[in-house]
């Protein structure tokens, strides 16, 4: 029988040696740096989470939002792998909890999307059904 081995979080979403964040877009890493906020429309539209980018050779992103007054959160935890022209690429853990209902649990590592679409002011997640066939946006405000 095999054991089962589970590594923490930070080793999932670490940065091989000598990794770094491929930048092809000057302007698009300037957006990202200046975020504004995150949302999940489950949680609101209007009220923004906050989003933490730190510049190094490999970026670091960190991002929460809290439904105000309910249990409703969102997590992300990783690094930036590209930003390219209106899109970069995220690794790491994204984590909705108790939004919309009580009880859901959606987590997973591993590479995701964010793209500009229809030039709106935010990069939006764009795997839309990766947890239970509920199209969960996440957006990433500039």
């Amino acid at each position: 029988m095999r054991a089962l081995l589970l590594l923490p979080l930070a080793l999932l979403t670490a940065a091989a040696p000598g990794e770094r964040t491929r930048i092809n877009s000057a302007r698009d890493a300037q957006r990202l740096l200046a975020a504004k906020g995150v949302t999940l429309q489950w949680i609101d539209w209007h009220t923004r989470g906050s989003v933490r980018v730190v510049k190094g050779p490999v970026w670091r992103l960190t991002a929460a939002q809290a439904q105000a007054g309910g249990p409703g959160r969102l997590q992300l935890d990783g690094t930036v792998t590209e930003i390219g022209k209106g899109h970069f690429t995220f690794r790491g853990t994204i984590r909705m909890t108790d939004t919309p209902d009580l009880g859901r649990r959606c987590e997973a590592t591993k590479d995701w999307h964010f793209a500009i679409t229809q030039g709106r002011p935010y990069y939006r997640l764009r795997e839309f059904e990766w947890c239970d066939r509920l199209t969960d946006y996440i957006d990433i405000h500039f």
